[in-house]
């Protein structure tokens, strides 16, 4: 993930999920299993959901926006779900400044997969269709391979949440105007001490 610092606002761009890629085991009441998100589910989610929201460790207090206000853009390319969101939040601007913004994670209603026993004795899980009703930042407060389900009701049915975090890296990238200053107060100093060098050599010279 990239994380660039501006002002006041911090601009994030990751992917959140690489598509057609096994995650990490995720444990369950059956046993561990590793999980697919087919290529395409998440574009043909995003087709039909008119807004996912961006929120904090999925903390629905936690609101930082959505696709509707249009301070996250979703989409998906050939690697996965890219999300490039503006984030105007000053205690997640003071988290990105303190290295404590730690990756992408989303959650999701399944509506169709499939499973296949493998070879080497556990389960895969393919998601062919979702959907997706938000996407998170998370802090160093989660675990990177964090995993979640809760059941909650929808539409006066019982319905599966789940949520999945992937490990990323993360690049910062310092553009706001104090570290401007900083740099040049910094080059100044530098310029300032080569002139008195210069002038001092000058001096010994004409000895």
């Amino acid at each position: 993930m990239r994380i660039e610092i501006r002002n006041d606002s911090v601009l994030l761009d990751g992917y959140v999920n690489v598509t057609g890629k096994d995650s990490r085991f995720i444990p369950s009441i059956k046993g561990k299993f590793k999980e697919q998100i087919v290529p395409e589910a998440f574009t043909r989610s995003l087709e039909k959901n008119d807004n996912v929201d961006l929120l904090l460790n999925h903390d629905k207090n936690r609101k930082l926006g959505s696709t509707k206000e249009g301070n996250l853009e979703l989409f998906e390319d050939g690697i996965g779900l890219r999300a490039i969101c503006t984030v105007t939040d000053a205690d997640v601007i003071e988290k990105a400044k303190n290295g404590e913004l730690r990756g992408w994670s989303f959650g999701f209603y399944s509506e169709k997969d499939k499973w296949e026993d493998t070879t080497e004795g556990f389960q895969r899980r393919y998601v062919e269709e979702l959907e997706l009703f938000e996407v998170s930042i998370v802090d160093n407060t989660r675990t990177p391979a964090y995993v979640g389900t809760s059941i909650e009701m929808r539409a006066e049915d019982e319905v599966t949440t789940e949520i999945r975090s992937i490990d990323s890296k993360t690049v910062i990238v310092d553009k706001s105007e104090k570290k401007k200053d900083k740099e040049n107060r910094t080059t100044e100093f530098n310029n300032s001490f080569y002139k008195k060098q210069i002038e001092i050599l000058k001096l010994k010279s004409y000895k």
